[in-house]
Formats: C-alpha cells, sequence, structure tokens
C-alpha cells in the first residue's frame, strides 16, 4: 500500500482487465477514448463482449467499428457493500448493464451522478476512467 504524505494509507488500486488477443483492438481503441466494438459483415452488427466469432451467426469475418456512445440504462444496481478495497472510496457506485444505440448492451459503472437519480431508460454516454496505463469505459447521464 501507498503512503500520503499526511500519513494516511492510500487505498489499493482498482484491478486491471487482463487483455486478450480477440480484445486487444478494443482496449487500444480505448486508450484513445474510442469505443470500438467487433462487426459482424453476415449480421450487420456490432456485439459485445469481444471475441473471434459472432454470437448469432457463428461467421469469423469479424472487423471493428466504432459506435456512438450513447446508449441507456437497461439495468442497474446500486452498490453499498463494495467486495474489493480498491472500491471502498467510491461507495454508494453504479454497476449497470448499458444499453447501447448500436443495439449491444455492455455491463459498466454509470459515474458523475448521484446514485439514486439513476433510472431505467436514463439517456448515458460513455466516458473512459484512467486506471494505470489503461481506459476503462464507463457511463454517464446525458
Amino acid at each position: 500500500m501507498n503512503e500520503l504524505t499526511t500519513g494516511q494509507v492510500a487505498p489499493p488500486e482498482k484491478p486491471q482487465p487482463r487483455i486478450t488477443v480477440c480484445a486487444e483492438p478494443y482496449w487500444r481503441h480505448a486508450k484513445d477514448n474510442k469505443l470500438v466494438l467487433p462487426y459482424c459483415s453476415e449480421c450487420e452488427a456490432s456485439f459485445y463482449y469481444p471475441r473471434l466469432w459472432c454470437p448469432s451467426c457463428f461467421n469469423q469475418d469479424i472487423s471493428w467499428k466504432q459506435l456512438s456512445g450513447k446508449g441507456k440504462v437497461y439495468s442497474f444496481s446500486v452498490i453499498y457493500q463494495s467486495p474489493l478495497p480498491s472500491y471502498q472510496a467510491d461507495l454508494p457506485y453504479v454497476l449497470a448493464i448499458i444499453e447501447l444505440d448500436e443495439g449491444p448492451r455492455m455491463m459498466a459503472n454509470i459515474l458523475n451522478c448521484d446514485v439514486d437519480t439513476v433510472s431505467v431508460n436514463m439517456a448515458v454516454e460513455v466516458l473512459f476512467e484512467e486506471r494505470g496505463d489503461m481506459k476503462i469505459p464507463q457511463f454517464q447521464p446525458l
């Protein structure tokens, strides 16, 4: 643990995802504040989580497409007790399923708002939380 100049102990750093070969483009573009997801040329749809084939038709002709980063809250939960010490300073926080305007759903935190104001169908947009040398896609109200 790191000691602050006041003698306080800094909380542990939040975990960083392990980057797999098929998700590398997703994380590389996130560093540039871009939400980029795999795109199936057969289904003509983006999907999440990144993988080597389309989850709908199993097509392996996958490219990457930048999305608008806009969507709405599909479902959410307010977290009052964190399972990890690195999230204690964020309590309470919102963990949500976001339905992107382009269709895919992804799990992320909703930042920059009071947890009591979050609701299903609330419009949100992506922002990128810095963690070490990575940026993690999160969302905030529009």
